[in-house]
């Protein structure tokens, strides 16, 4: 473990994180994990009032997009959110292992400028077409492109500059807009 990491929190600055499954293994293995962690990672965005900007997750790991916590600490969102994730799969019998789900440590990347920012949530959007599991960013169910390329609402509020919009036109009184996506 390398004894001089340093975290730059409080930096108002947009994070890069990936965190993986225990020694890498394919836990998320149904549909239904993935869909559990969705719904944890929209816990984890309304408890600590955080911004979610992309994600996606892989079998054996996760990339998020993220602003910092108001009042608390990223360590501490990322504590919650993989740990009541780890305890609704198991409860769920999604994962049958009796070990830990995920490794210890997490990955963090301040993000200095609009072009980092654009470039990681490229690389997370693209990352399950670069491993062979779809040919198109859009054919994978568990990330935010769809968001971005269709306006998708899914399970998870991404902020975006549609986001951003809507909650306007919401303050305003007025209907939101509707996008259809296709298939």
């Amino acid at each position: 473990m390398p004894s001089r990491l340093r975290r730059f929190h409080h930096s108002g600055q947009s994070h890069f994180i990936t965190f993986t499954c225990f020694h890498r293994y394919r836990y998320f293995i149904s549909p239904a994990a993935f869909d559990l962690f969705l719904l944890c990672l929209e816990a984890l965005r309304r408890r600590f009032r955080m911004c979610i900007y992309g994600y996606v997750i892989m079998p054996e790991h996760v990339h998020l997009l993220v602003n910092e916590p108001e009042t608390q600490t990223l360590a501490e969102a990322l504590h919650f959110l993989k740990l009541s994730f780890s305890k609704r799969v198991r409860a769920t019998r999604q994962h049958l292992e009796a070990g830990p789900f995920w490794q210890k440590r997490y990955y963090d990347r301040n993000i200095r400028n609009a072009q980092e920012f654009t470039e990681k949530l490229r690389y997370l959007h693209r990352n399950p077409v670069k491993r062979g599991m779809v040919n198109h960013p859009g054919e994978w169910k568990w990330s935010s492109f769809r968001h971005y390329a269709y306006r998708e609402i899914g399970p998870v509020e991404i902020e975006s500059e549609w986001t951003a919009r809507d909650r306007e036109t919401r303050k305003r009184g007025a209907p939101p807009r509707i996008f259809l996506t296709p298939g």
